[in-house]
C-alpha cells in the first residue's frame, strides 16, 4: 500500500486569472486551462465510484487506501472549481460548457456499471504518471513562464498524482479484478474522453475570443490535429504560427512518454514501477518544511 498525505494548500484565484496564464505558449496555457475543467468532473466521478465500491472492499488496507485516495481527489477537485470559477467570471459562457462536461461524467456515473467505472479510473490514472513525469522534468519551461498560481496549482496536482500512481489499480483489483477486462473497455472510456474535449473545444472557440486564446481549440481534439497536419501538407498550407503545447519538450522525452502511455493500458502494467519525476521529491520536500507552496516561483527566490 502506499502512504498517502491530505494536504490542502490555500490557492488563491479571486482575482483575474488570464486565460493565456503561460504567454510564452498559447497552446499549453489552453490545454492546461482545459485539463482543469476535465479534473473536476473526472475527479468527482471517481469519488462516487469510490464510495460505491467501498462496501465491497474486504480488504481494510485497501480501504484505507481507498479513503485516503479519494480524499486527495476530492481536494483536486474543489481547487481546480477555484481556477475555473475565475476562468468562468472573466468569459460568463463558459458556464454552459463546464455543465455540459459535468453532465457527461455525471452520466457516466449515471448510467454505466461500477466495474466498467472503476476500469475508467484505473486506465485513465495509469496514464498520469509517464505524462505528468514528462511535464514535471520540463517544469521550466511548461511552468515556470507563467502566472504561478495557475502553474503552483498543476504542479501541487501533478506531484499528488504520481505519489498515489497504484491506488486505482489497487482497488480495481480488490474489488474488479479481471486485467484483461480494463484492456477491453478501452475503447469506450476513450471515445467518452475524446466526447468531453469535443464539449471542452467547441465551448472554449464560441466563449473566449480568439485574441485571448490564440489558438483553435479544435487542437485539443487528435482526429482535428490529424486532419489538420493532412490538409497542411496536401496543399503545402503553412502553420497558423502557433507552437504545439509540448514544443519546448525534446522529441526523445515526448517519444518515452508516449511509450510509457501505451505500456500503461497493458493488462499487467504496475504504476508502482514507473520512473519518477524528480521534482516530485522537491515539492514533497519543501512541503515538509512547511514553506509556501501555492506560489512555488516566488518561495523559490525568497529562500
Amino acid at each position: 500500500m502506499t502512504e498517502l498525505e491530505i494536504r490542502r494548500p490555500k490557492f488563491d484565484f479571486t482575482a483575474d486569472v488570464p486565460w493565456m496564464w503561460n504567454p510564452t505558449s498559447p497552446a499549453f496555457s489552453f490545454s492546461m486551462n482545459a485539463t482543469s475543467m476535465i479534473a473536476i468532473g473526472f475527479e468527482q466521478m471517481i469519488v462516487a465510484a469510490v464510495q460505491e465500491a467501498r462496501p465491497l472492499i474486504t480488504d481494510p488496507a485497501v480501504d484505507v487506501e481507498a479513503m485516503a485516495f479519494l480524499r486527495q481527489e476530492a481536494q483536486h477537485s474543489s481547487t481546480h472549481r477555484k481556477h475555473v470559477n475565475a476562468l468562468i467570471r472573466h468569459y460568463p459562457g463558459l458556464q454552459e460548457t463546464f455543465d455540459e462536461m459535468l453532465a457527461s461524467f455525471d452520466n457516466v456515473t449515471a448510467t454505466r456499471p461500477l466495474e466498467f467505472r472503476l476500469a475508467y479510473v484505473a486506465d485513465t490514472e495509469a496514464t498520469f504518471t509517464p505524462s505528468f513525469k514528462m511535464m514535471l522534468d520540463n517544469e521550466r519551461t511548461l511552468f515556470r513562464p507563467g502566472d504561478e498560481r495557475v502553474a503552483s496549482l498543476f504542479l501541487w496536482h501533478f506531484v499528488e498524482e504520481v505519489e498515489h500512481r497504484s491506488s486505482a489499480l489497487i482497488i480495481y483489483d480488490a474489488v474488479v479484478g479481471k486485467p484483461w477486462y480494463r484492456m477491453r473497455m478501452l475503447p469506450g472510456i476513450f471515445k467518452h474522453l475524446l466526447e468531453v474535449a469535443a464539449i471542452i473545444a467547441n465551448g472554449v472557440n464560441k466563449h473566449v475570443p480568439l485574441e485571448d486564446r490564440k489558438v483553435d481549440a479544435r487542437t485539443f481534439l487528435p482526429t482535428f490535429r490529424i486532419r489538420n497536419a493532412l490538409r497542411q501538407k496536401l496543399t503545402f498550407g503553412g502553420r497558423d504560427g502557433v507552437a504545439p503545447a509540448f514544443s519546448s519538450v525534446a522529441p526523445k522525452e515526448k517519444a518515452v512518454a508516449a511509450a510509457r502511455v501505451l505500456l500503461s493500458q497493458t493488462p499487467f502494467h504496475n504504476p508502482a514501477h514507473e520512473p519518477l519525476p524528480e521534482f516530485a521529491d522537491q515539492w514533497f520536500a519543501r512541503w515538509d518544511r512547511g514553506e509556501d507552496v501555492t506560489r512555488w516561483y516566488s518561495a523559490e527566490r525568497a529562500g
